[in-house]
C-alpha cells in the first residue's frame, strides 16, 4: 500500500535539503547579530555626543568665573579697618576660691561651774572685753574670802598689820626675833660672868660649862627664830599667790570677748554646767575678710606678694580689687595647685564668710598682644574668620583666637603685626577697600586704633573693668 506524498514530506529530507536550511538559518543569526551591534555603537555615539556637548556647557560657565571674581574685585566697599599692632593685653589668670573670716574662734570656759547668764544669741555683735556667759559665782567667792584669811593670819605672825608692805619687813625686827636674840643676849652675860668667877674660883668648871651650854643654846633659838620669820614671809608671798589665783578664777566666771566679732553660734544655754575649756560660743571676725584661693603650678613661680586681684561674687554687682598678701610655701601634692590668701577690706560688714568666689589674678598687667574687635570677627561651624586686606582688596581668612575679654579677643594664630582687617566683619565681601577711618584721620579725628589703646590702658589702670567668659 502506497503512502501519500505530501503526508511524507516532513518526515523525508535528504542531506542538501538539511544543509540549505542550516545555511539558512546560520545567516539569519549573523544578521541579528549585526544588528544589534550597530544599535548598541549608535547609542554610544549618541551618549559620546551628549557629555561632550554638557562638558562645553560647563567650560563656558567655568570660563565665565574669572570674569565674575574680576568684577567683585574691581568692586568698591568704603568700611572701616583697623591695623594689627601689639595693644596692652595684661596676663589674667581665672581661679576659684572661698572667702574665709579673719578669725574664727570658739570661746571656752576657763574654769568649770554652773551657766548663770548668757548674754549673747546668734548674729549678735560684741567688741573686745563684752561680757558673753556669766556662771554662778558663789564658790569662787567663798574661796577669795578663805585664801584672804590665811593670808592675814601669815602677815599676823610676823608682826605685819594692815596694808604694811611684806618687803618692809626685816626678819631681825620681827617679835620671834627680837624676843630670842634678848635670851641670847642675857646668857652672853651670864657667860661673862661665869668666866670671871671661874677666874676667882668662885664657882666649878661645872657650872661654868652649864652657863656656857644656855648661851650656846639661846644662839641656835635666835638663828632658828630668824629663819622661822624667813618662812612665814615666804608663806605669805604663797598666800599672796594663791589669793590672785582665786581672785583670777572669781574673774574667769564670767567669759569676754577676746575681739571684736560677731556671734556664729552659742553652745550652752543658762542652767547647763561646763567644764574648763568647753565651748560656750563661736566668734568670727570678717573685717577684714580673706578670699583664699588656687592656682596651677605652672604660675607658681610668677605668684608673688603684691599682684592685683578682681574677685567676684554673686551678691555684689561690681568686683572686689585686692592685693595677694600671702602665699602658701610649698604646693598641695594631691592638686599640684599653690594656695595664695588676699585680704578685702569689709568696714560695712557686707561681705560675708564662706561665699563662692571667683577671681582674676594679673599675673603681668603690662603685657601686650595681638588683639581686635569681636565686631571684625565671625564665627560659623566653629570657624573664627575675619576680612584681610590683600593688596587693598578685602578677602576672607581664617584664625585662631584666645582669651576674649572686655568686647576684644586675642589673636593666637592668623594674623600679624602690621595686617589690616575690616572693622565690622557682617559687611565683609570680596571687592577693593576705601579705609573709613583713613579719612577720618586725614579730617583730623582720632584713630581708631587710638582710642582702642587707651581704653584698654585706661581699664588696665583701674582693673574694675577686667573680665574673662
Amino acid at each position: 500500500m502506497k503512502r501519500n506524498d505530501a503526508s511524507a514530506e516532513p518526515f523525508f529530507r535528504s542531506r542538501s535539503e538539511l544543509a540549505s536550511i542550516g545555511s539558512n538559518e546560520m545567516h539569519r543569526c549573523k544578521s541579528r547579530h549585526l544588528s544589534c551591534r550597530f544599535s548598541i555603537t549608535v547609542a554610544l555615539v549618541c551618549m559620546i555626543t551628549a557629555i561632550s556637548i554638557t562638558g562645553c556647557g560647563d567650560d563656558s560657565e567655568i570660563a565665565k568665573r574669572p570674569d565674575k571674581d574680576a568684577d567683585q574685585a574691581t568692586a568698591e566697599l568704603v568700611a572701616e579697618t583697623i591695623t594689627i599692632e601689639p595693644q596692652p593685653w595684661p596676663t589674667i589668670v581665672r581661679c576659684q576660691g572661698t572667702l574665709y573670716a579673719d578669725e574664727d574662734s570658739a570661746i571656752g570656759a576657763r574654769v568649770a561651774g554652773r551657766v548663770a547668764t548668757v548674754h549673747i544669741d546668734l548674729g549678735d555683735s560684741v567688741k573686745a572685753g563684752e561680757p558673753l556667759v556669766t556662771l554662778e559665782t558663789e564658790e569662787f567667792e567663798l574661796l577669795v574670802a578663805q585664801v584672804e584669811a590665811q593670808l592675814n593670819q601669815a602677815r599676823s605672825a610676823v608682826g605685819l598689820i594692815g596694808d604694811e608692805v611684806d618687803a618692809s619687813l626685816d626678819p631681825e625686827n620681827s617679835p620671834p626675833v627680837r624676843q630670842e636674840r634678848a635670851v641670847w643676849n642675857e646668857t652672853k652675860a651670864s657667860l661673862e660672868r661665869a668666866k670671871s668667877l671661874k677666874t676667882q674660883g668662885a664657882i666649878s668648871q661645872g657650872e661654868y660649862d652649864i652657863i656656857a651650854s644656855a648661851e650656846r643654846v639661846a644662839e641656835a633659838r635666835y638663828a632658828a627664830a630668824v629663819n622661822s620669820v624667813r618662812e612665814k614671809l615666804s608663806m605669805i608671798a604663797v598666800k599672796r599667790v594663791e589669793l590672785a589665783l582665786a581672785r583670777q578664777r572669781l574673774a574667769d566666771a564670767v567669759i569676754h570677748a577676746p575681739f571684736d566679732g560677731r556671734v556664729l553660734k552659742r553652745h550652752i544655754a543658762p542652767g547647763g554646767y561646763v567644764s574648763a575649756g568647753d565651748a560656750v560660743a563661736t566668734l568670727v571676725r570678717t573685717d577684714p575678710i580673706w578670699f583664699r584661693g588656687t592656682l596651677p603650678e605652672r604660675y607658681a613661680s610668677r605668684l608673688e606678694t603684691g599682684l592685683k586681684i578682681a574677685i567676684r561674687i554673686t551678691s555684689a554687682s561690681e568686683p572686689l580689687i585686692a592685693e595677694v598678701t600671702r602665699i602658701s610655701p610649698s604646693l598641695d601634692m594631691a592638686s599640684r595647685s599653690l594656695s595664695f590668701e588676699a585680704m578685702i577690706e569689709n568696714r560695712d560688714l557686707q561681705i560675708r564668710a564662706g561665699l563662692f568666689a571667683s577671681a582674676e589674678v594679673v599675673l603681668d598687667p603690662h603685657a601686650k598682644s595681638l588683639i581686635i574687635p569681636e565686631s571684625a570677627m565671625t564665627d560659623f561651624a566653629g570657624a573664627e574668620k575675619v576680612w584681610k586686606l590683600v593688596d587693598g582688596v578685602a578677602q576672607q581668612l581664617e584664625i585662631s583666637t584666645g582669651v576674649r575679654r572686655d568686647g576684644y579677643v586675642e589673636i593666637v594664630q592668623g594674623l600679624s603685626q602690621g595686617d589690616k582687617i575690616l572693622m565690622d566683619a557682617s559687611v565683609g565681601r570680596v571687592a577693593r577697600v576705601t579705609p573709613l577711618n583713613e579719612q577720618k584721620e586725614i579730617a583730623g579725628g582720632q584713630s581708631s586704633d587710638d582710642l582702642r589703646s587707651e581704653v584698654a590702658g585706661e581699664k588696665i589702670e583701674n582693673l574694675a573693668g577686667v573680665g574673662l567668659p
